[in-house]
């Protein structure tokens, strides 16, 4: 049990740092409640199973090329500049207490899964941390344990995901429009960020190449 609780507390501590997904959760939470919130960060899961897969695959190499990444870091870039455009353009429509605005579940689940799966730093992640997961678990427990302590880290990445949609959602009815509204500017300006940085990362990448 104290085994699965550690691949659940790793699955916690790779959802929990602040990333453009987190900002994302943050707006759509304050905006349109706790579900659009939630989708977003189902929509990244998705997309972290994705990549988990094609580790557990051996497949990673497919998607580990210049190439590859360089579109990736590119259409990444273009996702976060949008949204972050996207989120403060949209903050006049923010309501405090109960009041939601129309957020369409599917479009928070795109948005959170585009995230995801355009993140380079994603795969690099999932190659690092779940590749070495991999080997230990497979070494020490045997392959049958892959699919229990895999899942373990799911349950920590959804537990984050709930306690995320929780608090971005519980901002509404306790603080007035004019903080939302700053904290929704901010995200916004951190999506931006972070698809600046992407861009970047691109361009040097195709420059190279």
């Amino acid at each position: 049990m104290n085994v699965f609780l550690s691949y659940v507390l790793l699955g916690l501590s790779l959802a929990a740092p602040i990333g453009p997904v987190n900002a994302a959760q943050l707006d759509k939470g304050i905006k349109g409640g706790f579900f659009p919130a939630w989708f977003v960060g189902l929509g990244a899961i998705v997309a972290d199973g994705i990549y988990m897969l094609i580790v557990y695959l051996g497949i990673f190499h497919l998607i580990d090329t210049p190439f590859i990444q360089t579109f990736l870091w590119l259409f990444g870039a273009f996702v976060l500049i949008y949204t972050g455009i996207e989120s403060m353009v949209s903050t006049k429509e923010i309501k405090a207490n109960n009041s939601r605005s129309a957020v369409r579940l599917h479009r928070s689940f795109f948005t959170g899964f585009m995230m995801s799966i355009t993140n380079p730093l994603t795969i690099l992640f999932w190659l690092g941390i779940y590749g070495s997961v991999l080997a230990k678990t497979a070494a020490t427990y045997g392959t049958q344990a892959l699919i229990f302590y895999s899942g373990a880290i799911f349950l920590g990445l959804l537990t984050w995901d709930l306690f995320m949609a929780g608090v971005s959602s519980g901002f509404r009815k306790i603080l007035n429009e004019k903080v939302l509204h700053l904290i929704a500017i901010l995200s916004g300006i951190v999506l931006i960020g972070f698809g600046i940085y992407f861009g970047y990362q691109g361009i040097v990448l195709l420059l190279d190449h």
